[in-house]
Parts: C-alpha cells; sequence; structure tokens
C-alpha cells in the first residue's frame, strides 16, 4: 500500500510539475505532423499522406533544436505517382504565456532546413536539393505531457532536376508528447524526497 501511494504521489507532483514546465529547458519533444490526408471516391480515386515525424531538445526555456524526416506520396488510378522526402534541422520558439482564450495552449514559431525533394514518375517535374520551411503554429496540450498541434507551413525545395524550385502552403495536424529531460526528473525526485 505504502508502494502505490509514494507513485501515485510522484505521479501527480510530475504532472503538477510538468504542467508549468513542459517548455522548459532540457526537457524532450517527440511527435509528429499528418497533413494532406485525402481518400478520394470518385474517379480518378486520389489518395494522398503526408506524414513528418520530429525530435527536438529544449536548449532554453521555449526553444527548442532537433530533427525532422519528411515522408509524403500522391498518387491517383491512371495517373503519375508525386513521392516527397525531406530531412533536416528544425527550430520552434513558443511565444510567452497561455493564451488567455485557452488557457492550456501555445502558440509556436517553426523554421527547418534540410535536403529534400519531390519527385514525379512518368517525366514530370522533379526537383531535389535544399528544403526550406516556415510558418506559425498552435499547441493545445491536452494534458501536460501531450500536445495537440496546427501548423501552417510555407516549404519550398531549391535544387536540381527539371524543375529548379517547387513550393507549396501546407496546413497540418498533428500531436507531441513532452518528455522531461534528466535535470527536470531529478529536480522532480529531489521535491518527493523533501
Amino acid at each position: 500500500m505504502k508502494k502505490f501511494t509514494f507513485i501515485a504521489l510522484v505521479t501527480l507532483l510530475a504532472g503538477t510539475f510538468t504542467a508549468k514546465a513542459q517548455i522548459q529547458e532540457g526537457n524532450v519533444m517527440v511527435g509528429g505532423n499528418l497533413s494532406n490526408i485525402n481518400f478520394g471516391l470518385n474517379s480518378p480515386n486520389v489518395f494522398s499522406l503526408n506524414i513528418t515525424p520530429k525530435a527536438a531538445w529544449f536548449v532554453v526555456d521555449n526553444v527548442a533544436l532537433g530533427g525532422y524526416v519528411n515522408l509524403g506520396v500522391q498518387t491517383a488510378k491512371g495517373s503519375s505517382t508525386v513521392f516527397d522526402y525531406g530531412a533536416g534541422g528544425l527550430g520552434r520558439y513558443y511565444t510567452g504565456n497561455d493564451v488567455a482564450v485557452l488557457k492550456h495552449g501555445r502558440f509556436f514559431g517553426e523554421a527547418n532546413v534540410g535536403i529534400g525533394g519531390r519527385n514525379v514518375s512518368n517525366g514530370g517535374a522533379n526537383t531535389n536539393g535544399l528544403a526550406l520551411g516556415f510558418g506559425p503554429g498552435f499547441a493545445y496540450f491536452i494534458t501536460p505531457n501531450i500536445g495537440l498541434e496546427t501548423l501552417l507551413k510555407y516549404n519550398g525545395n531549391v535544387g536540381f532536376g527539371s524543375q529548379t524550385y517547387a513550393h507549396d502552403l501546407n496546413l497540418s495536424f498533428g500531436f507531441q508528447i513532452y518528455l522531461p529531460g534528466r535535470s527536470t526528473a531529478n529536480k522532480v525526485k529531489g521535491d518527493v524526497r523533501m
């Protein structure tokens, strides 16, 4: 019984502490965004999906640096297939305090740079090279450690191929899990011992 009470107390304190500190220096963000999900039911039966896993570490409060991978496909019956890819570094900055309307929400800006490309089958336009992106987003924390988010982002590819520049504006939805870093976990353990 004592062990159960101790575990419940640690969980409660960790939840209370991280509710205020999920974007604190030393913490880790892991998750991803989904975008352009489309299952066409009418002819030409288009299917498209883009997924972007991400991981970042908070180097200072409200500022995270990390990496991303982007994989996407769009295909239709009797048409070309478009394959998007990318990998690189990303940065995020979360603004001030919780938003007054939604007490558990934060606006953020995200930017990325890396390598990427868009390749179209059947002789379509191909672009491979430098991938750039930036845009605003909003994260709503449904629990102290899980945030649902939406991100409006401009993405561009500059490089080589039959087309030297490809770009688009993308609205994506996703989730992030905010994990305490070693220093945060040690502070929680220290607070529990007192």
